[in-house]
């Protein structure tokens, strides 16, 4: 996963966690899922990254769409107490 210069101000953190999506419709909408989701609990979000896909096949069609991620977000700094 690249940084570039929107993704993040200098001097930055960046955290990178993978996850996992699962869709019904396709591993576009897997792939938002992650997104979906990561947000609800991260701030700061820059970035996505999808490593694999794979898929659940049952009598010959996909049910399934999974998707393994990484999202990379901005660690923000701590505020000091002064």
């Amino acid at each position: 996963m690249s940084m570039h210069a929107e993704h993040a101000k200098s001097p930055a953190v960046v955290r990178v966690i993978e996850l996992v999506g699962v869709s019904d419709k396709s591993w576009s909408d897997a792939a938002q899922q992650v997104v979906t989701r990561a947000s609800e609990s991260l701030r700061h979000i820059t970035g996505l990254d999808v490593v694999h896909s794979s898929a659940v096949v049952r009598d010959g069609k996909i049910i399934e769409f999974h998707v393994n991620a990484k999202v990379a977000f901005v660690v923000e700094p701590v505020k000091s107490k002064d």
